[in-house]
């Protein structure tokens, strides 16, 4: 049970985390060679491999042993309040706790496992929309230059 996660967790499509990247509002932490992750925090539970089409809300920079791994915090568009929750401020209101106990569960998901904790840039605090629509956009950036070859693969195979 120590893996247990309250939340639809996935991954955003077409994302790619460089790990030539140094992010400079992240402590100088490069990218995790990984798509965004995606904690989607409506009140369905998705199925395993189910596509939601979400909004995002927030973004938490995980850094998870020196590499940045962003977490975009999001609510499917079929939730029934998604109306109501529109950014990080709309979260608290309506999912109270819920961004503090996610930044919670990734920092301490590995300790059972005999790692450190994770840490979290920005101050450790989450970042608004606007923020995590911005990591979208340049990580999507970074998969494009990925696919067209523009930026070493690295480790990756681009069969």
């Amino acid at each position: 049970m120590k893996y247990n996660i309250n939340w639809n967790y996935g991954l955003l499509p077409q994302t790619w985390e460089d790990p030539s990247f140094e992010n400079p509002e992240v402590e100088g932490a490069h990218g995790d060679n990984d798509p965004v992750d995606v904690v989607e925090i409506g009140e369905s539970q998705a199925k395993i491999g189910q596509i939601l089409k979400v909004k995002p809300l927030a973004a938490l920079a995980m850094i998870d042993e020196g590499e940045l791994d962003w977490k975009i915090v999001a609510i499917s568009l079929d939730d029934a309040k998604v109306s109501l929750v529109n950014d990080i401020s709309d979260v608290e209101k309506h999912f109270p706790g819920t961004l503090t106990a996610i930044r919670d569960w990734f920092r301490d998901y590995k300790i059972p496992d005999g790692k450190p904790a994770n840490k979290f840039g920005l101050g450790n605090k989450p970042a608004n929309k606007d923020y995590a629509l911005k990591v979208i956009t340049e990580t999507n950036e970074s998969w494009a230059k990925l696919v067209k070859r523009s930026i070493p693969a690295g480790e990756l195979s681009l069969v």
